[in-house]
């Protein structure tokens, strides 16, 4: 069983028409929007679920027409049941700006992720062989709150019923509270708890100061790794958007490549991959296969407008990786191609584990 826990949202989509442009003081014609959910419960949830995987979803809602909206998605699968609903408080929503040629921008109202506590996670969906994910805590204001007293007591909780965790991250508004959080301190606190830390290469660089978010140096990606892994987290994935997946363990250190594929959309697509790489953990694939196959399924996210109907059964996922074509990441010198993934070049230490 999987436990996936943490931010949910509603996600509203327009339909750009080809040339759209959005600009101050204008009217922006679109097409109709496509209604989903969002956040990370509902997109790594429903990915596992349509991969074939056992979940349980666990997020707040409210008692308005978006709650009501999420829960009769969810539901429509059999995975609204833990879903908790706030009386009196606002659903979270996002509305999704992607037009054409363009880096996609989001407004977000956090609704009531911002009272998640620890404690919604109860004691009873904790145990041996039970899998933890946790996703998007900077935009859940309770359990950040405190240097992430809340969120490191929640996967101490885990650790000690016998679960196995993972845990995925956002941007926050840096204006907002969480904005202004001292994200490293936040995880040496949690990571000694995380099995699998998957944030983005964008994250990382938010959460450390030192590296500017559209930097994607692959020599700099794999430092911010490794102080992750001198944090606590055993296996780190940095999520690097077209570019792939950086992953480095105790072991080994590789990057596996993105894939073409027809870009109807980019949102969920990471979370699609957690997903990939969860359900490839959870059927005994080794690291190397459980992260290529991550990396599919997130390319397969990509072909529709919201974040899970791109994603298909285990077994056509498996079917479509073994036709989809590799990027080139552009790693630069020092990395080789071998079975499926860019491993360092022997002899480059500074590439090393």
């Amino acid at each position: 069983m999987i436990v996936v826990a943490g931010h949910i949202c509603l996600d509203l989509i327009p339909a750009f028409l080809s040339g759209s442009e959005v600009a101050p003081g204008s009217l922006t014609e679109v097409g109709a929007a496509t209604v989903a959910t969002g956040g990370a419960v509902a997109n790594v949830g429903q990915a596992l679920h349509r991969l074939g995987a056992p979940v349980r979803l666990v997020a707040n809602v409210g008692d308005d027409l978006f709650g009501e909206g999420i829960r009769r998605i969810l539901d429509a699968n059999g995975l609204a049941g833990d879903l908790g609903v706030r009386p009196g408080e606002a659903t979270s929503y996002t509305v999704v700006i992607d037009p054409p040629g363009s880096d996609r921008a989001f407004l977000h109202a956090p609704g009531c992720n911002a009272s998640f506590g620890a404690m919604d996670v109860r004691d009873a969906m904790l145990a041996p062989g039970v899998h933890l994910h946790f996703g998007y805590p900077p935009l859940m204001r309770r359990i950040s709150a405190n240097h992430g007293a809340e969120l490191t007591a929640l996967f101490r909780r885990a650790k000690a019923r016998g679960c196995t965790t993972s845990l995925d991250m956002s941007l926050p508004d840096p204006a907002s509270d969480s904005g202004r959080l001292d994200w490293a301190r936040v995880l040496r606190g949690v990571l000694p708890f995380v099995d699998v830390f998957a944030p983005s290469a964008a994250e990382l660089a938010y959460f450390f100061r030192d590296l500017h978010p559209g930097d994607a140096d692959p020599l700099h990606l794999l430092e911010l790794a490794r102080r992750c892994r001198s944090l606590g987290a055993k296996t780190v994935v940095v999520k690097a958007g077209d570019r792939g997946l950086l992953v480095q363990d105790k072991s080994e250190v590789f990057w596996v490549p993105a894939h073409e594929v027809n870009v109807v959309g980019a949102t969920g697509a990471g979370d699609a991959a957690i997903a990939g790489l969860l359900f490839g953990l959870r059927q005994e694939l080794d690291l190397r296969e459980a992260a290529r196959f991550a990396a599919a399924v997130g390319a397969l996210a990509c072909e529709a407008p919201d974040a899970v109907s791109g994603v298909p059964t285990a077994e056509a996922a498996r079917a479509c990786q073994a036709k989809l074509q590799p990027k080139d990441p552009e790693l630069g010198p020092g990395w080789e191609f071998d079975a499926g993934v860019y491993v360092p070049v022997s002899g480059r230490p500074s590439l090393q584990a």
